[in-house]
């Protein structure tokens, strides 16, 4: 990693992520920046179920002996589903996703005073 480039990491939020050893390598590596997604983000769902395909369809079988192996299943993965691409209907109104993002922004003030941070 170059000097002077800042890291920023997005983690879902998990509790293993938010644990005291975490924290304290976090703390320890100045330059890197943590950002936790909402709880049921429905983005990282998406994302989610992304790599799942991925993974039952091309990688879960696999026999890998080599790096180019995987990366070539990857992105055959990835061309064949870009061949007939589905566009996401969003289902969630505005109103719903500010309601969902005020709830987090208050858990997560509210954690952030419990352990001082």
């Amino acid at each position: 990693m170059p000097e002077g480039l800042d890291v920023h990491l997005v983690m879902a939020s998990y509790a293993t992520h938010k644990t005291e050893r975490v924290k304290k390598w976090l703390a320890r590596c100045g330059h890197w920046h943590v950002h936790f997604t909402p709880t049921s983000a429905s983005w990282i769902n998406q994302v989610e179920c992304c790599f799942a395909e991925l993974t039952r369809k091309k990688l879960q079988r696999g026999v890998h002996r080599s790096v180019a192996e995987p990366n070539a299943d990857i992105m055959s993965f990835i061309d064949t589903h870009n061949e007939k691409p589905k566009s996401c209907k969003w289902v969630t109104s505005a109103n719903e996703i500010l309601a969902s993002v005020r709830k987090f922004c208050l858990k997560a003030n509210e954690f952030g005073e419990n352990e001082g941070v």
